[in-house]
């Protein structure tokens, strides 16, 4: 097997957009040669726990309400290439992804990462949910089968904030500055959301190296 590691965040589409190019590029592989991971790569680091009002994020990184639109039209465009159907409007806050992550690396101890990783950008980009909610990160661990009684204190307390922080700082010293941001076999570095195409060809070469 040959070691893919994913960096990106809970709310950057692109990265739900990516995800879905490269699930359907293992789907159509079939035994597929990568073992996958994801890290956290927090697009906003320093973003209050509890959160910001979304419109009021969104129009003072784009400027405004038109410039908003102007941004998110190739987003969704690609998204519905990818199979995707984003319903923006429905959230109403962008959160701190920092809970988020930790579920994240207690899906990957519970071999559960990819399913846990796609509820999440679900909830986030489909459903409009507050990722950001202990209650929605504690639903979605019961509904991909790690144990919510767990999840829920776990959540409460500080537990593995700081391997999140620490390894989204690691992240970028590394160079990594972007999200998605994949590595392949520890040295090959792949950026932004690749479509089906590239995955497959990407697949059928690895699986020619390694003799499979």
């Amino acid at each position: 097997m040959v070691k893919l590691d994913i960096f990106s965040d809970p709310i950057c589409p692109w990265c739900y957009i990516g995800k879905s190019y490269l699930d359907r590029a293992l789907e159509k592989a079939g035994n597929h040669p990568f073992n996958i991971q994801w890290h956290p790569f927090q697009l906003n680091p320093e973003m209050p726990l509890q959160g910001v009002d979304r419109r009021e994020y969104l129009e003072r990184k784009f400027g405004n309400k038109d410039l908003v639109i102007k941004a998110y039209a190739p987003v969704l465009e690609h998204a519905a290439l990818a199979g995707l159907n984003l319903k923006l409007e429905k959230i109403m806050k962008t959160p701190n992804t920092l809970s988020a992550h930790r579920l994240i690396f207690w899906a990957w101890q519970e071999g559960v990462q990819n399913a846990v990783v796609s509820a999440i950008f679900k909830a986030y980009f489909v459903e409009g949910k507050d990722i950001g909610e202990n209650n929605v990160l504690v639903d979605i661990s019961h509904n991909t089968g790690i144990d919510k009684i767990l999840v829920d204190r776990l959540l409460k307390g500080t537990n593995d904030q700081e391997h999140v922080i620490e390894t989204d700082k690691g992240a970028r010293e590394m160079g990594i500055n972007s999200a998605p941001t994949f590595i392949l076999n520890g040295k090959h570095v792949i950026t932004g959301a690749q479509n089906v195409d590239f995955w497959s060809n990407l697949i059928k070469e690895v699986k020619v190296s390694l003799g499979i």
